[in-house]
């Protein structure tokens, strides 16, 4: 019998993946239990259409990120900081500051894990930081950090 996974199951496959499976275990254990529907003409055109949806989903947010990546690639953010004797920030520069700086400049929500930073920056001067957004879309802001 031909079925449609509908969650993961051990050892059978993935949700959404189509088996063949001896029918007794269909019946009684997949589609008894809520892990499978039967693959008749109906369900599978359901499933190609989640299939298609969940693929344009993604194409359209990998557009976004593009359009952000484009707008903010090798853009300069300029923090301004206190620091005591030896040009040595009070704290650091964190990927919510430079998130929160770029909301406030560009308008643009990024999320601060997306942002990386390659460790702490605790001085002036300017640094590159990679913004890796989903979807394989990454990018490089320039994070120039003066004195206030």
């Amino acid at each position: 019998m031909k079925v449609i996974l509908l969650k993961d199951v051990k050892g059978s496959g993935k949700a959404g993946d189509i088996l063949n499976v001896a029918d007794g275990y269909a019946r009684n254990y997949l589609i008894a239990r809520g892990f499978a529907c039967e693959a008749n003409a109906k369900n599978l055109n359901e499933l190609e259409g989640k299939k298609a949806s969940k693929q344009h989903k993604l194409d359209v947010e990998k557009a976004d990120n593009e359009k952000i990546a484009e707008k903010l690639k090798d853009k300069t953010i300029e923090i301004k900081a206190k620091a005591g004797n030896g040009g040595r920030l009070f704290g650091a520069v964190t990927p919510l500051t430079i998130s929160e700086k770029i909301k406030e400049v560009y308008g643009i929500e990024i999320d601060k894990k997306k942002i990386s930073t390659n460790g702490d920056i605790k001085t002036y001067g300017d640094f590159n930081v990679t913004v890796k957004m989903s979807q394989g879309v990454n990018f490089t802001l320039i994070v120039k950090v003066l004195e206030q």
